[in-house]
């Protein structure tokens, strides 16, 4: 089974070498490479954070990338200038959306003043991907992240295609309210686990609760065309997350949440 991994980080920061190690990885392009071909992972989706005026940024063949608006203040201080940037981006095939951290940046998806940068992801008809949810800082705002947040936004942009990254979690409930409510928005299923499992069958026994929950929301919408596999890379160990989406997602599903799914998101038309 071919695999998409749509939603990983990609970079040299110290922070990204120590969580990599406790998920028994090593934060490299080369650890990278040889786990994805191990595991049948065909492609991965980096959330980019480096400066939007980056426009010429490269990664390995084998990503693609959403670009991140690094700094909230001064796109809301100079809008023309950063969505001049984005475009550059979105007009590239190697970008293949726009990435939000609101919970992290303290601002509202549904602020007007984001307009142009809708305008601009809905012309290179591309996504808008949200980090909603939990934050791994305590200093971040979980009202801005919240996924009441992204109903306002997706029915006042219904024409800028959403993905909710890491389904809201832990907020399972609300997640699955603003996707059956809004066709606009889809998910990506990363940021659930961290670390290396040691015992996967025990931490499925002990983490029962939260298991079951999630998996009967995925189940009461049923709508697994709207669902993506994704790893966080390089916060949990891949296998573990493989295993993880297997056991939430049921079988007759896999080839949708684990490829179709981001391939068609994301454009990415892969064969």
């Amino acid at each position: 089974m071919k695999i998409i991994d749509a939603h990983l980080h990609f970079s040299t920061d110290a922070y990204f070498d120590e969580i990599a190690r406790a998920a028994q990885h090593e934060n490299s392009e080369a650890h990278l490479r040889e786990q994805y071909a191990t595991r049948g992972i065909v492609h991965g989706i980096v959330m980019g954070n480096r400066p939007v005026a980056d426009v010429d940024c490269r990664y390995p063949e084998f990503l693609s990338y959403c670009v991140g608006i690094d700094d909230m203040r001064s796109f809301f201080s100079a809008p023309k200038a950063a969505v001049r940037f984005v475009r550059q981006h979105l007009a590239r095939k190697e970008c293949v959306g726009v990435k939000l951290y609101p919970g992290y940046q303290s601002f509202y998806i549904h602020d007007d003043r984001l307009a142009p940068l809708y305008e601009a992801a809905v012309a290179f008809g591309k996504p808008v991907a949200v980090h909603m949810g939990l934050t791994a800082s305590q200093e971040a705002l979980l009202k801005y992240s919240h996924p009441s947040v992204m109903d306002e936004a997706a029915t006042k942009f219904r024409r800028v295609s959403f993905v909710m990254c890491h389904f809201g979690e832990p907020w399972f409930t609300d997640a699955a309210a603003v996707i059956e409510k809004n066709p606009n928005v889809t998910a990506d299923l990363s940021g659930i686990l961290e670390g290396k499992i040691p015992d996967f069958e025990a931490f499925l026994r002990e983490k029962r609760f939260y298991v079951e929950r999630l998996k009967g929301w995925l189940a009461y919408l049923d709508r697994y065309d709207r669902f993506m596999f994704g790893t966080d890379w390089p916060l949990a160990n891949l296998g573990d997350y493989i295993a993880f989406t297997k056991e939430i997602i049921p079988q007759a599903h896999w080839e949708e949440v684990f490829f179709k799914n981001a391939n068609r998101i994301y454009q990415l038309n892969l064969t």
